[in-house]
């Protein structure tokens, strides 16, 4: 009886001693395990967001680099007419027998000038008794380029509202430097006349009725 309760042998207090040393070693383990798998999470985490925040940096730089809309500028087209389509021989004997073709013809005028420069039909009448010239252009334009011309007229001439009816036919007229000129702007055409035969508003009227007559 005395054996049990005598004190543990040293051999039985060492091995006693041993198994709490791996108990507390693999609960160390554990722990040391359980801080380790926390890292990649965290650094998992912070991973997958950059891939987003990179996508969304990209789409805004290439919003902020798109190209932008061109800005319209005056054009025009170029016009299928000839001038005796436009004025007729008959047209014109009609208007004055001495008026012709003028053979020696070329744009001398600032509208003429400007309907050439953008594909319109420019042309030339002569006066074969009195050398005097009447000039006439037809210009197919742009919006821009119909604008501009039409605020130009408005702000140097007077409206003639006997060249057509408003809004469909707008007409003006003004006289410098001894030389009369009437505009016509239609829904598709700028249509002018000038010449030094041209006092009034009424002198032109015969050939813008006979021009807008051939574009309808």
């Amino acid at each position: 009886m005395t054996l049990f309760g005598s004190p543990a042998s040293p051999s039985a207090r060492r091995l006693r001693a041993g198994a709490f040393l791996c108990v507390g070693a693999l609960s160390l383990i554990g722990l040391s395990g359980c801080a380790a798998d926390a890292a990649p999470s965290a650094s998992g985490s912070a991973t997958s967001s950059a891939p987003g925040g990179s996508s969304s940096s990209a789409s805004e730089a290439a919003s902020a680099t798109a190209t932008p809309t061109p800005t319209p500028t005056p054009a025009g087209t170029a016009v299928a007419l000839a001038c005796t389509d436009l004025l007729t021989l008959d047209d014109v004997y009609a208007f004055n027998p001495n008026f012709g073709t003028d053979p020696s013809y070329k744009p001398t005028s600032s509208s003429a000038k400007t309907a050439a420069s953008f594909q319109g039909l420019t042309c030339g009448l002569l006066n074969q008794s009195s050398g005097d010239k009447i000039e006439f252009t037809l210009t197919q334009p742009n919006t821009v380029l119909m604008t501009q011309q039409q605020d130009k007229a408005v702000a140097s001439s007077k409206i003639v509202p006997t060249y057509g009816t408003p809004p469909a036919v707008q007409g003006f007229f003004s006289a410098n430097a001894g030389i009369g000129e009437a505009q016509v702007f239609t829904d598709k055409y700028w249509l002018t006349f000038s010449s030094s035969d041209f006092a009034e508003p009424g002198d032109a009227e015969a050939l813008v009725s006979a021009a807008l007559g051939h574009l309808k």
